[in-house]
């Protein structure tokens, strides 16, 4: 297996990862103007870019999934949630779906909260373990911090599901799974968020205080701490869905 990382705009972490020997690859959260990026590390990698995914419906950035998807011939995927909401085609994902990308399995875990359609993908490569590698959390959780909960408008309803996304789902996986989101420091997409651009669930687990709190707990303490919404989340919501 073969994989990429972007730091782009907006703090934004974008990625590109898939199976060399049989020539396929997925792409996920790219921005808005980087697809000549992707294309052109698929070409140096010699794979085909099958599915370009995004974890949610952004916010805080122009999404380049549509685009770069229309240019590599690739499926343009959302959580199916998304099907009254967006004005565009694409294709539905489900909760525990899998996606076969050569000897790569993707799994699409649902996991609400910091919004309603926030998906995370824990893959696996099949030839090296039957465990997973990595997981992809989107905006649900970062190196050092949690998404925020405000953006569909009910902070202490969407920190509630925050938190059972976290616990019955992410922190289900073994604590060696490597963790990738889709923001490092200078996001405001989360408070405290760390410029390391990776860690693992376990080190998380053990150094993140958010991890280790009751559920009113980490509603209060998650709630207390949202950055200012960016100034042009209307505008960027608007193109993301289709509307503009």
């Amino acid at each position: 297996m073969f994989f990429r990382q972007l730091a782009t705009k907006e703090a934004t972490l974008s990625y590109l990862f898939g199976c060399g020997s049989c020539h396929v690859a997925v792409v996920v959260d790219p921005v808005l103007g980087d697809e000549e990026w992707f294309l052109t590390e698929a070409k140096k990698q010699d794979v085909k870019i099958t599915h370009v995914i995004d974890t949610h419906v952004h916010a805080d950035h122009y999404s380049g999934g549509r685009a770069l998807a229309e240019k590599c011939g690739g499926l343009y995927c959302l959580h199916e949630s998304n099907a009254s909401r967006v004005q565009f085609p694409f294709e539905p994902l489900r909760d525990k779906q899998h996606i076969v990308v050569g000897n790569v399995v993707v799994e699409v875990m649902h996991t609400p909260g910091h919004t309603p359609d926030s998906i995370s993908l824990v893959v696996t490569d099949k030839r090296r373990a039957d465990a997973p590698w990595f997981v992809l959390t989107g905006d649900t959780m970062f190196v050092g911090a949690i998404g925020r909960p405000d953006l569909a408008g009910k902070e202490r309803e969407m920190a509630s599901e925050l938190y059972d996304s976290i616990h019955q789902r992410i922190l289900t996986l073994p604590p060696e799974v490597e963790l990738y989101a889709g923001h490092c420091a200078g996001s405001v997409c989360g408070a405290g968020i760390s410029g390391k651009p990776g860690s693992t669930l376990g080190f998380e687990k053990r150094w993140n205080p958010l991890l280790n709190m009751e559920r009113e707990a980490f509603i209060e303490a998650l709630t207390k701490e949202i950055p200012p919404k960016p100034a042009q989340m209307e505008q960027w919501l608007t193109f993301n869905l289709g509307a503009a």
